[in-house]
């Protein structure tokens, strides 16, 4: 029996991206953290491919909104980048040819009839901002970024109806001061990264603050990677670990952007173990007046959480998360081979029903869903096409989940898989794939692949088919 899956009118079929993942270097002003790392450890890298090229979407871009929209979105999220749109970090001046780029680029994707998502930071904090005064670290960096985002809304407000802050906040501090993995690649900071925590959460207040005063005709939200934690079992050491471990990891930026506070259970924690970030009653009043419009939200993979032991707690010296629930494998999980990730659709609609129940049910859309898959051409067809079927039936399955909660009230009103185009992606380059567009490095030429196809029929008919019992 076969069924269809309508979604809401007006819905936005679309797809994310990022400007330091698809622009390349081309003009940019100043270095990110991303660009210093490829430079200085370049070894880091797969095959040592790095974000000098990307995917050429700096000059590729009236090229790749047409094949865009011949995929079917209607809507797309990409980033501004802080190195290339201003000149002067400090004042926040604008570089023309940044301008240039952005305003060019806002005028081809309207011409092709889609909406932008404009993002302000995507893991790209200036490196001369890291290297000064430490980064997020720092209060006046906090500062320096309201500078640019006022400048961003001063420019491109009249043309930009949605924005958000920030994209997956909590990468910079767990990626970079947590566990290594990101440039500047510290790991064992837990005092920093509470502090890092606190500062984007006031960043982005104060970037909301300053769209509002702009008086701009538009919506500001931010982008949440939000993984739930499913505790190992029913016992109350697990269930108290994954209630932590979500805590640190969701609530503590879900919570201030929503609410405009944050959630007690991690403070208490934070001040019992003495490591609250330092705050002023002034900057939790901006945070609490200051909350978002609508939320962004992107998820791939859930967390499966044990209570913490002793051995756990030993590895660190200092305060970290860890030392209350840890990650565990759950056997019975289904795995992509390619990127290492559970895959459990089901989430996604616990997602939408928890930002239903707790969160005021806030406007929100899928900002980011998508499967990575290595050495795609190993499905390409003689004609140069790729017959992606796994990432079809990934997206089906993701997409019967949120309709499901949507059909119970959530309000969503959008999914943007990961990615439009095949794209460069920190430190994993071009490993795992995920476009609907396949790009070739060679050239930088690019070919639709089946999933494109696929979507272009799914947003011309605002859904698909499912068979039941199947």
């Amino acid at each position: 029996m076969e069924t269809k899956l309508t979604f809401p009118s007006g819905f936005w079929w679309g797809a994310a991206s990022s400007g330091p993942q698809t622009e390349g270097w081309f003009g940019k002003r100043h270095e990110n953290v991303m660009d210093k790392w490829y430079r200085v450890q370049r070894n880091d890298f797969f095959n040592g491919v790095g974000p000098d090229v990307a995917s050429d979407f700096y000059h590729k871009y009236p090229e790749d909104f047409k094949l865009f929209r011949e995929i079917g979105l209607n809507s797309f999220r990409t980033s501004i980048q802080w190195s290339r749109l201003i000149r002067d970090l400090e004042t926040g001046e604008p570089d023309p040819e940044g301008v240039r780029f952005y305003r060019d680029m806002i005028t081809a994707a309207k011409e092709n009839g889609i909406e932008l998502i404009l993002n302000l930071h995507h893991f790209d904090l200036p490196d001369e901002l890291l290297e000064k005064y430490g980064g997020w670290e720092s209060k006046h960096v906090v500062d320096l970024f309201e500078k640019f985002a006022k400048t961003a809304f001063g420019l491109f407000g009249d043309d930009v109806k949605y924005w958000t802050t920030f994209n997956e906040p909590m990468v910079i501090p767990e990626a970079g001061y947590l566990y290594g993995f990101h440039y500047p690649k510290y790991s064992g900071k837990g005092k920093e990264a509470a502090q890092i925590v606190y500062n984007i959460n006031l960043a982005s207040a104060k970037a909301i603050r300053a769209f509002r005063e702009s008086g701009k005709d538009g919506e500001i939200g931010i982008i949440l990677n939000l993984t739930p934690a499913y505790p190992r079992s029913d016992s109350r050491e697990d269930t108290e670990a994954a209630r932590l471990v979500d805590g640190f990891f969701n609530r503590s930026y879900l919570d201030p952007a929503v609410k405009g506070e944050f959630p007690k259970d991690v403070v208490e924690v934070l001040e019992k173990d003495g490591v609250l970030p330092a705050w002023t009653q002034e900057e939790l009043d901006l945070i609490r007046n200051n909350t978002v419009d609508f939320l962004g939200v992107n998820y791939y993979h859930p967390k499966r959480v044990r209570a913490a032991e002793q051995a756990d707690r030993e590895q660190w010296k200092d305060w970290m998360p860890d030392w209350y629930g840890v990650e565990w494998e759950w056997p019975e999980a289904r795995i992509n081979p390619y990127r290492g990730w559970e895959i459990y659709p089901k989430a996604m609609y616990d997602i939408a029903k928890n930002v239903q129940d707790n969160y005021g049910n806030i406007k929100w859309f899928v900002s980011e869903n998508g499967m990575g898959v290595e050495g795609e051409e190993k499905y390409r067809k003689a004609d140069g096409s790729i017959e992606d079927d796994y990432r079809i039936d990934f997206y089906k399955e993701h997409l019967e989940q949120l309709h499901k909660a949507i059909e119970e009230g959530s309000n969503c009103i959008g999914y943007h898989p990961w990615t439009a185009m095949d794209c460069w992606s920190w430190n994993n380059a071009y490993k795992n794939r995920y476009g609907f567009i396949a790009v070739d490095l060679n050239d930088q030429s690019r070919t639709i692949k089946k999933s494109g196809r696929w979507f272009r029929e799914v947003s011309d008919n605002n859904g698909f088919i499912i068979e039941e019992n199947k």
